[in-house]
């Protein structure tokens, strides 16, 4: 299977090249980006080619493509990858849009190829027992959850709304919404939001606290900040709080680790864990191979958490929580 990378302006693209070279069979067969300094540097580094547009690598013999551009650019590299026949994983979030989101879900599925988006912490050992243990019933009916996904504000083309659509909330909202969904497999009926500008200089939101009502009514909320500083040995956390009325599950995906402390070299955190985005990558590997008709995680997936984040930041606007996908538009003073 020979699969190419466009562009590696995300900082996963280094770990999910790096998952391609570790499974057999599987061929990283070029790299476009419109940063040749870039593209060249990483191509090397990997053994594979340069290629210097997206439109270029999709006319290779290639079977599928990784979209790991700015979150701006996700809608035209995968509606082109789809028109050129190849099966896309596309890096979160997957749009900046609701209606982008849909046009890319649209056009894989009139040509035929899967769309995949990143949600690599589905893979985490403690994620996949939590989601046994509530199909089992061990916990009994959900009755609330607490979330948080903290982490370092990345600058860069993150910080500038015109590449990244938006801040924390953005970025750091939709991993945790999907877990959300996906363990009790039901939609956000309702988000209300609290945002601000609190840490950085940079004039973007870099804090978010969102209260989630579902539609199965369990309630929810979610710290999705940038309030990591530079200092903090990790760049972030994904914790989860799951209040069940039989008992609850704590899950803290980031806690494989150790703790050194050396008089010569200070404090250092050892992460020894799993690795979640080799998971992912060989979960879209033998999707493809395996001819699915249907990723693991969809691009149906991908929109509905972009969709909370976009009702988020609506809620803050107005004051006032804002329904998922409704047709009355909320209303509100600050």
């Amino acid at each position: 299977m020979k699969i190419g990378i466009i562009s590696f302006a995300h900082m996963h693209a280094y770990s999910y090249a790096q998952a391609l070279k570790n499974i057999d069979g599987v061929e990283l067969a070029g790299i476009a980006d419109d940063n040749e300094q870039r593209g060249r540097q990483y191509a090397e580094h990997f053994g594979t080619m340069y290629v210097g547009n997206y439109e270029d690598l999709l006319k290779l013999d290639i079977d599928a493509v990784i979209v790991t551009s700015e979150n701006s650019h996700h809608r035209e590299h995968v509606v082109a990858a789809a028109k050129a026949g190849k099966h896309v994983l596309c890096e979160k979030p997957l749009a900046t849009t609701a209606q982008d989101g849909q046009e890319m879900i649209d056009a894989c599925l009139e040509n035929g190829v899967l769309l995949q988006t990143a949600f690599p912490v589905r893979f985490h050992p403690a994620v996949i027992r939590a989601k046994q243990l509530i199909d089992e019933g061990k916990i009994g009916r959900v009755l609330a959850m607490k979330g948080t996904n903290h982490g370092q504000n990345p600058g860069g083309w993150f910080i500038d709304p015109a590449f990244s659509g938006g801040g924390a909330v953005l970025d750091h909202t939709v991993h945790v919404v999907d877990l959300m969904r996906w363990f009790m497999n039901t939609e956000v009926k309702e988000v209300y939001a609290e945002i601000g500008n609190l840490i950085s200089e940079t004039p973007i939101d870099d804090c978010g606290i969102l209260s989630l009502e579902f539609e199965n009514g369990v309630y929810a909320t979610l710290d999705c900040s940038w309030s990591r500083n530079k200092a903090f040995p990790t760049w972030g956390d994904v914790t989860l709080e799951i209040v069940g009325t039989e008992g609850n599950i704590s899950i803290d995906a980031f806690n494989q680790k150790l703790h050194l402390y050396s008089n010569e070299q200070g404090y250092k955190h050892k992460y020894w864990g799993d690795d979640m985005d080799q998971g992912l990558i060989a979960d879209f590997v033998a999707s493809v191979r395996d001819g699915k008709k249907e990723a693991f995680i969809t691009g149906e997936d991908g929109l509905r958490a972009v969709e909370v984040a976009i009702a988020a930041y609506h809620s803050a606007q107005v004051c006032a929580p804002v329904a998922i996908r409704s047709t009355k538009e909320a209303v509100g003073t600050c």
